[in-house]
């Protein structure tokens, strides 16, 4: 990585400083598509430039080439927090992307290695402009609200089984007008995944291009989907926010969601609670009723965990302790489980390279890190399904076949009781 040079810290007196803008050539790219790596290297081989500058940052870089040094991950450190669905988040966009790939018969990347390739036959100097995929990543999910979340995995989904990417035309991704329709369509679906995606790094490219082409010319190779937005920023420079801002991880501000699932969990017990307290509800039937609770998250859970072939003790695990969740949404099962099936099959270094080649389901199962991660999945998910099932059934079971009427039961006990106390 001798000729390979990452931008330094960025100066806020460089917003007023003087540029040539007319010394950096964009060239907008499909990731996937072989048009896309024949027009790279026709403006690198015309222009000559003194830097070839890149959209990836120093991680995606030396992934790119195969240089990136695999770390043994904690499985705990993993499962816990928003780790989890960012590793799922990026992992599934891989995927995604190399099965676009591979119906293109082109590498993901292609023009990205394709141009450094020939800035290194030039003797052209390799600036890697974009920010680092995990802040990018960490701002990305802590700016989207649950239902974007929702939106998001759905289609990563959709597409990583084929759904909806029958139509799509890898040479016309580059095409403006299709690049602005995709682009306007993802702010409607999504405008915090737009903002942090393309608005954000776009100000960093810029940013960083301008500093690079102070006394250089320069060839940035960039998602289609940044040309127009970089463009903007380069010919208005003093429009760029202050990029430090936008390099640092986002903190954890207040979950509303978690707010409200903590919520919904003491509202329900407090019910239970004032029913029992009422004498509308005996402590046998309260018992029964969480016996069933307990019955019918707790298989479930453990069903998911036998669909993803865990160990026998996270099938246990995740049977035993489903109900935790209910009482507590900060205690997920799955995370339970997953440790579970740490322990009985650790994930080698080998599953931490392995798992973003993997193509076939079967490849993913041999995967121990993949095995984790759906044990962990499934069980949270059936222990979730549980819930949903079990509560109409408790309901039944009471014998009010009217659910307000449980309400109007528990309410009304409350509201005496402490005017009783009062």
């Amino acid at each position: 990585m001798n000729n390979v040079i990452s931008p330094t810290s960025h100066n806020s007196n460089s917003r007023s400083a003087s540029f040539d803008t007319g010394r950096i050539i964009l060239v907008g790219t499909a990731h996937v598509s072989d048009r896309s790596v024949i027009e790279v290297n026709e403006v690198i081989e015309r222009e000559k430039p003194d830097i070839v500058a890149i959209e990836l940052c120093k991680g995606r870089y030396k992934a790119l080439k195969g240089e990136e040094e695999v770390k043994e991950v904690n499985v705990k450190d993993l499962l816990s927090g928003n780790k989890f669905y960012h590793f799922l988040m990026h992992w599934l966009l891989a995927y995604v992307q190399k099965k676009f790939g591979k119906e293109q018969g082109v590498k993901p990347g292609a023009e990205m290695l394709s141009a450094i390739e020939i800035a290194e036959k030039n003797n052209a100097r390799i600036a890697l402009i974009d920010r680092d995929i995990q802040i990018t990543l960490a701002r990305f999910w802590n700016k989207m609200s649950f239902f974007e979340k929702l939106k998001l995995f759905g289609s990563l989904i959709s597409a990583t089984f084929g759904f909806g990417t029958e139509d799509i035309d890898m040479d016309r991704v580059t095409d403006e007008d299709v690049v602005t329709q995709l682009v306007s369509e993802l702010r409607k679906v999504a405008p915090a995944a737009a903002s942090v995606l393309l608005d954000e790094r776009n100000a960093i490219m810029a940013r960083n291009l301008l500093d690079f082409s102070r006394e250089c010319k320069v060839v940035a190779v960039v998602g289609a989907a940044h040309r127009e937005g970089i463009q903007k920023y380069l010919d208005a420079p003093e429009s760029i926010p202050p990029v430090e801002e936008l390099m640092v991880l986002p903190k954890k501000g207040f979950s509303w969601f978690k707010a409200t699932a903590i919520g919904l969990s003491v509202m329900v017990i407090g019910l239970l609670v004032l029913l029992v307290y009422s004498g509308a509800v005996s402590l046998y039937t309260l018992l029964i009723m969480l016996l069933i609770l307990f019955i019918t998250k707790g298989i479930l859970s453990a069903a998911g965990v036998i669909l993803a072939r865990g160990h026998s003790v996270s099938v246990l695990t995740a049977f035993s302790l489903a109900w935790s969740g209910f009482l507590h949404p900060r205690l997920p099962v799955g995370w339970l489980a997953g440790i579970v099936e740490a322990h009985y099959h650790p994930p080698m270094t080998e599953d931490f390279k392995t798992i973003m080649k993997a193509e076939t389901m079967k490849d993913f199962m041999q995967n121990r890190l993949f095995r984790i991660l759906l044990v962990a999945g499934l069980a949270n998910f059936g222990s979730m399904l549980g819930t949903f099932i079990a509560i109409p059934i408790m309901v039944h079971y009471l014998g009010m076949p009217n659910p307000y009427e449980i309400v109007k039961i528990a309410l009304g006990t409350g509201f005496n009781l402490v005017k009783n106390i009062l």
